[in-house]
C-alpha cells in the first residue's frame, strides 16, 4: 500500500502593509506547482494537498519560507494532517463520503 497522506495548509503572513493577502497565497503556491510528485487544490480558506508525509512536511516548510523572502518579518503556519493507514485516502475520495452520505 502506497502510504499517502492529506493534510491543510495555511501560510499566514502577519503584519503586512495591506490586508490582502493573494499575492503571497499566489507565491506560496508556485512552490505546489513545482512539486510533481503531489496533488493539490486551492480552496477559499487553504490549500489541501496528497502524498507522502515526509514530502508533504518539506513542501510546507519551503512555502513557509515564501513570505520571508518577500520581505515579510512574521508567519504562522498551521498544518492539519489526516494519515490513515488501514486504507488509500484521496481528497476527491474524501469528498465523495461525504457527498454520498448528503446527496
Amino acid at each position: 500500500m502506497k502510504e499517502q497522506v492529506i493534510a491543510e495548509l495555511h501560510v499566514v503572513p502577519l503584519g503586512t502593509e495591506t490586508a490582502s493577502l493573494s499575492h503571497y497565497v499566489a507565491a506560496c503556491l508556485n512552490v505546489l506547482k513545482e512539486a510533481e510528485d503531489i496533488t493539490y487544490r486551492l480552496t477559499a480558506m487553504g490549500t489541501i494537498v496528497q502524498g507522502p508525509l515526509d514530502r508533504i512536511l518539506e513542501l510546507a516548510r519551503e512555502m513557509h519560507e515564501v513570505p520571508f523572502t518577500m520581505g515579510v518579518k512574521r508567519v504562522a503556519t498551521t498544518i492539519y494532517i489526516d494519515d490513515r493507514r488501514d486504507k488509500l485516502i484521496s481528497i476527491e475520495g474524501k469528498i465523495k463520503a461525504v457527498l454520498d452520505k448528503n446527496p
